[in-house]
């Protein structure tokens, strides 16, 4: 019961990463296509350069996953 445990929660660790990127890779769309629609963004490259860094960090996160809880006892 304990290892249903353990995989349920790598995977919600997972998911939720996968989630972010995906959340961020919208918005980098919506900077991309619509600039001047995104009035509380005056510095759309610095709000896209955001986006990119949330990429980064959930990607490092899933690497970690994989790397140190995967195929594991």
């Amino acid at each position: 019961m304990s290892c249903d445990l353990r995989q349920k929660m790598l995977e919600a660790l997972r998911d939720d990463a996968v989630g972010n990127i995906q959340k961020a890779k919208v918005n980098i769309e919506v900077y991309l296509h619509h600039p001047v629609g995104i009035g509380e963004h005056p510095d759309v490259l610095g709000a896209i350069q955001e986006q990119l860094d949330i990429i980064a960090h959930e990607e490092e996160r899933i690497e970690v996953l994989d790397k140190h809880f995967t195929d594991q006892q």
